[in-house]
């Protein structure tokens, strides 16, 4: 008894075992495309960076969306922190939202301090969980 291949990896030259693997690769880790195709090649798969970009363009919003419903609940606690980078020479801001147990829940790069938006990016945080507080 034979399963049919899925007809979504229909004329790929690759598996659709591998090109799930590599897409899931590149949005569960914090991984580049280089990387990813660097681990591929380290298991004798050869696949382009370009190929794991177009392959998680097509295959990606299904993947991620499954990982973000299999991932833990994220804690009630967040808190913002404000990071100051210099990038080329340049001061930048980094506001992060993260919760309790350290994970991220958004981020916001700007070149100048801005708290109206650090707070916009909170509500916008509080909305996509339910939660409507003014802050």
């Amino acid at each position: 008894m034979t399963t049919r291949p899925d007809p979504r990896y229909a004329g790929y030259r690759h598996p659709a075992e591998i090109i799930a693997t590599a897409v899931w690769l590149y949005f569960r880790f914090p991984l580049s495309l280089r990387m990813v195709e660097e681990l591929l090649a380290a298991r004798g798969i050869t696949a382009s960076h370009e190929t794991v970009r177009q392959w998680t363009r097509k295959f990606g919003p299904e993947i991620a969306t499954r990982l973000r419903r299999r991932a833990p609940r994220r804690g009630d606690t967040w808190h913002l922190d404000e990071v100051v980078l210099t990038i080329g020479g340049r001061k930048h801001y980094l506001w992060r939202a993260v919760d309790q147990d350290g994970f991220v829940l958004d981020a916001l790069l700007q070149s100048r301090r801005n708290t109206k938006a650090a707070k916009r990016l909170l509500r916008k945080l509080l909305k996509k969980q339910g939660r409507h507080r003014a802050c």
